[in-house]
Order: structure tokens, then C-alpha cells, then sequence
């Protein structure tokens, strides 16, 4: 079977690994920048130089924990967007110059749909075509049916700030780690969500967009009248609002797509809360990719290249979309059965 290596980019992580036919993935290795702390929030230029520096030795290990020699490749696959220009530009050019050494073609992926398909990575999952998605991010948080590979519709995006983004802006408030999300989760677990209000926003609205802009002001007003002791109550309020946001956009999600199964992806996807709070008020099956698969990875984008292996090119050409929407990809040719 097939061998596909993936190269992903988009933002601050690093991620390579081989996706096997008929085996799965066989290699995948993550490195996640740290640098970025200092500054609370990614910085696009050293984003861009860390890919440069760590890409080659990640290959090298990639192939080795997969017992493959480079010519053994069947094509490379790399996000071309949505995501940071140079980012991205620093993954194709080096997917489709390895490609080109090789004589194998280079497989654009949409990061998006590498996020939609990971579950189905899971090997004990039961997950099957039609379901609703949930990406929920630092740079995302939108609702889309998913029919097959390929065939999506979005419902609902965010109008301004992804919830991924909320938690980091909210972390950096509150004098917390980068990434903001695991950092407001702990703190969270110190404190009591009933204790501040916090608005829930759009629900009350038709249609299932979200908004996260609102309750970030809101979040910092509050920061700025109360203690540093009741921070933890601050981040346990605003942790719980976001969650009932997400949660109610999902439920009216799937009464109107008349589904009853829900993916979510995406790295707030592997906040505990938000996972406990989707199996209890859900009427569905709620699946999640595997926990190491939740964050940005190299194994998506192998995977999503193999679903699209016949697309690839071996023009030499390399091309980033750091705006692409998910509405303009289309079912992949030759799919598999």
C-alpha cells in the first residue's frame, strides 16, 4: 500500500509523520514552539524560523521510526493554507522540493479537512459518513456538515475571535501561560464557575455563528476589578460560558442538519470540560480524534493526502493559501470505496 509523509506548518507547530495504506499512521513526530511565550501570542517570524531549523532532522526521524527510505515515498503532502504565509510557504516549498528530489508529486492539503478527518484515525473508532463537525481552535471555530470526504457545508463560523483565541487572550489576562487554553483549564479547576456571571453570546440569536469578541471584553472589565485571588473564579466563569456557547450552537447544529453524530476537532477539543459537557447534553455520539491528534500534527495532513494521493502534482510549483475556504475544496479524485 501507499506511503504518504506529511508535512504540517500552519502555525507554531512543527509536525511530520507517514500515513500507511491499509496500516494507518506508522510515524509522527510534533515539535511545539516555545518561544512564543515571552511574547503571549504566536509571532509569525520565528514561527517561520523554527519550521526552517526543525523540519529536516523531523523528517529523517519520521522515516526512520517508519523503516522507509525516502524512495520508498509514494508522494509528500504539506498544508497550503488556511494559516501564517511564511509558515506555510516554509512546509510547501520543503514538501515539494523532497518531492521533486524524489520524483514523487506533492499533495496540497487544506488544514481544515485534515482536522474534520482525524477521527477517523482513531482504530477503535465506529465513526461513518454523515456527521457534524465542531473545529474549535486558536484559529478556528466553525459547524460543518460533512457527507464524505470532500463533501462539506459549513453552518456556522465565528463572526471575530475563535474560542481557541478567547482562552489565549483570557490567559494573557490573567498572567497565564502560552497556550492560553490548558493554562486557564488548570487555574479553572481552583475555582467556582457560578461565582461571576459571564454572557453566553449569540445564543439567543437564530443561526449558529458564534462570537467570542464580547466575552473577551467582558472577561477583561472583570480582570480589572477584581483580586489576583479571584482569578481562579474569573477563569472558571469564563471556561463555563464558552462550553454552554459551544455546546448549544452544537445541539441546534445537529436538529438542523438532522444528524446524530458530532466530531469535534481542533486543540480546544481536548479541553476536559467541553468533552464531559458534549457527552452529557448531546443526544448523539459525540467522537474525538485521539488526544495526540487533537493539536496541529503532520499525521493529519498524511492522512488527508492519502484520501487525496491522485491530486498530487509534480510541476515544481509551490503554492500557500493562507485564506482558504473549506467551501472550496471538492470531493477528491478516484475516492476510495
Amino acid at each position: 500500500m501507499q506511503s504518504i509523509l506529511g508535512i504540517e506548518t500552519s502555525c507554531d507547530e512543527t509536525g511530520v509523520a507517514v500515513y500507511r495504506g491499509g496500516s494507518g499512521i506508522v510515524a509522527d513526530r510534533v515539535y511545539t514552539q516555545t518561544d512564543h511565550a515571552a511574547y503571549g501570542g504566536v509571532v509569525p517570524e520565528l514561527a517561520s524560523r523554527d519550521h526552517v531549523r526543525k523540519l529536516p532532522g523531523m523528517i529523517r526521524q519520521a522515516l526512520d521510526d517508519a523503516g522507509l527510505a525516502p524512495d520508498e515515498l509514494d508522494a509528500v503532502a504539506y498544508t497550503a493554507g488556511p494559516g501564517l504565509a511564511g509558515a506555510l510557504l516554509v512546509g510547501a516549498a520543503t514538501a515539494v522540493g523532497f518531492a521533486a528530489a524524489l520524483g514523487r508529486p506533492a499533495i496540497a492539503v487544506h488544514h481544515m479537512e485534515g482536522h474534520l478527518l482525524s477521527p477517523l484515525l482513531d482504530a477503535d473508532s465506529s465513526l461513518t459518513f454523515p456527521f457534524l463537525a465542531l473545529l474549535v481552535s486558536g484559529g478556528h471555530t466553525m459547524l460543518v456538515e460533512v457527507r464524505a470526504v470532500g463533501a462539506y457545508r459549513l453552518l456556522g463560523e465565528t463572526l471575530d475571535d475563535a474560542a481557541g483565541e478567547a482562552f489565549d487572550k483570557t490567559a494573557r489576562l490573567l498572567g497565564l501561560g502560552f497556550p492560553g487554553g490548558p493554562a486557564v483549564a488548570r487555574l479553572a479547576d481552583q475555582g467556582d464557575d457560578e461565582r461571576f456571571e459571564f454572557p453566553r453570546p449569540m445564543v439567543n440569536r437564530p443561526g449558529l455563528d458564534f462570537s467570542f469578541s464580547g466575552l473577551k471584553t467582558h472577561t477583561r472589565q472583570l480582570v480589572a476589578r477584581v483580586d489576583r485571588a479571584d482569578h481562579a473564579d474569573v477563569a472558571a466563569g469564563f471556561e463555563r460560558a464558552v462550553i454552554e456557547t459551544l455546546v448549544i450552537k452544537c445541539r441546534r447544529a445537529l436538529k438542523q442538519a438532522r444528524l446524530e453524530r458530532l466530531v469535534i476537532a481542533g486543540g480546544v477539543s481536548a479541553n476536559r470540560r467541553l468533552r464531559s459537557a458534549l457527552d452529557v447534553a448531546l443526544p448523539g455520539r459525540v467522537y474525538y480524534p485521539p488526544p495526540a491528534l487533537c493539536t496541529d500534527n503532520g499525521a493529519m495532513i498524511a492522512h488527508a493526502g492519502w484520501h487525496r494521493r491522485h491530486e498530487g502534482s509534480s510541476d515544481g510549483q509551490i503554492n500557500v493559501r493562507p485564506r482558504w475556504p473549506l467551501a472550496e475544496l471538492s470531493a477528491p479524485l478516484n475516492p476510495e470505496p
